[in-house]
C-alpha cells in the first residue's frame, strides 16, 4: 500500500487494496499511466532551498533501480504540446510504466530506495493522475496493412515528427471500461476512415482498471494514436464532413475527457503490449 499521502493527488485506497491483494493466479501486467503537472519551482517538504524546477526534480526522482528490481519498465515518456479537450489543467508530461503484476507496483512502494527517491517527485509535482490500465483489442486497418508514412499526405519531417493523440475518457454509459458505447463505436469507425489514409498507428488502447492517484474522478479508457506528424493529425481533425456529421456521436458517448497532443521521447508502448499478449 502507498505509505504516505502525496501532496499532488488523492489515493484510491480501494484500488490500492485490489493491487495488493489480487491472487497470483489472477494477476498479470498492468500499465500505470501518469499525467503530470509540475511546480514552477521544486518544493521540498524539508524546507531546503533549491533552484530546481518541478520538472528537474521529477527527473531526479526517476526510480530506475527500483523499477528494475520489481521487473517493471518505463515504456513511454512524452511532453504535452497541445490540449484540445478537457478542463483547465495544463498537463506537462505523460509517462507510462509497465509492471509485471499489480503486486509489483505495491512492492516498489515498499522499497527503501523508492521511498528515498520519492522526495524529489513530491517536490516537483503540483498535480498528478495515475491510472492503472489493461490493454484492449484495437480496430485493424480495412486491408489489414499499415500505411507507410512515406506514402501519406503529411509525412514526418525533422521539424514535425511523430505526434501522438492521447485520449483519457469517461463515458456517460456506465457499461464498464472494457465496453465502448455504440455511439463511440460509430464515431471511431468514421474517424478511422479518415485517420488511416493519413497514417495513424494505434500504440495502445487501454481499459482503466482504477485510478490509484487522482482527483476523485474515475475513467473508462485511455487511448494512444500516433500520426506521422502534427499536420497529419490536423488534416483529420479539420475534416469538416467527419466533424459536422459525426461529432454528435462522440459528444453523446463521452461524459469527461482529456485530448492531449504529445511528443514522445521514449516510446516502447506498442512493443510492451505485444509482448504481453
Amino acid at each position: 500500500m502507498l505509505r504516505s499521502v502525496p501532496s499532488y493527488g488523492q489515493i484510491d485506497h480501494d484500488y490500492g487494496i485490489t493491487l495488493a491483494t489480487t491472487a497470483s493466479a489472477d494477476d498479470g501486467p498492468v500499465w500505470m499511466v501518469n499525467l503530470m503537472r509540475y511546480n514552477d519551482v521544486a518544493e521540498y517538504r524539508d524546507g531546503r532551498k533549491t533552484t530546481l524546477t518541478g520538472r528537474e526534480a521529477d527527473d531526479e526522482y526517476t526510480p530506475t533501480d527500483s523499477l528494475r528490481a520489481v521487473g517493471a519498465e518505463l515504456v513511454f515518456v512524452a511532453k504535452v504540446e497541445d490540449r484540445f479537450l478537457g478542463d483547465g489543467i495544463k498537463w506537462d508530461r505523460i509517462a507510462i510504466v509497465k509492471y509485471p503484476t499489480r503486486r509489483a507496483f505495491i512492492e516498489m512502494q515498499e522499497r527503501d530506495d523508492f521511498r528515498d527517491s520519492h522526495k524529489h517527485k513530491e517536490a516537483g509535482m503540483a498535480e498528478s493522475i495515475v491510472i492503472g490500465c489493461l490493454p484492449l483489442a484495437v480496430p485493424q486497418a480495412p486491408d489489414g496493412e499499415v500505411v507507410d508514412w512515406s506514402d501519406v499526405p503529411h509525412p514526418p519531417t525533422a521539424e514535425d515528427g511523430p505526434y501522438t493523440m492521447m485520449h483519457v475518457i469517461r463515458f456517460h454509459e456506465e457499461a464498464g471500461a472494457t465496453k465502448t458505447p455504440d455511439h463511440m463505436e460509430t464515431y471511431t469507425k468514421v474517424a478511422g476512415s479518415v485517420a488511416v489514409p493519413n497514417g495513424v498507428r494505434i500504440e495502445g488502447w487501454f481499459s482503466a482498471e482504477g485510478t490509484i492517484v487522482g482527483d476523485g474522478r474515475s475513467w473508462h479508457q485511455v487511448r494512444f494514436n500516433t500520426f506521422p506528424s502534427k499536420r497529419a493529425f490536423m488534416a483529420v481533425a479539420m475534416d469538416r464532413n467527419r466533424i459536422d456529421a459525426h461529432s454528435d456521436h462522440r459528444d453523446t458517448a463521452i461524459a469527461d475527457t482529456y485530448a492531449l497532443g504529445i511528443r514522445s521521447t521514449i516510446n516502447r508502448l506498442a512493443v510492451s503490449v505485444d509482448a504481453a499478449q
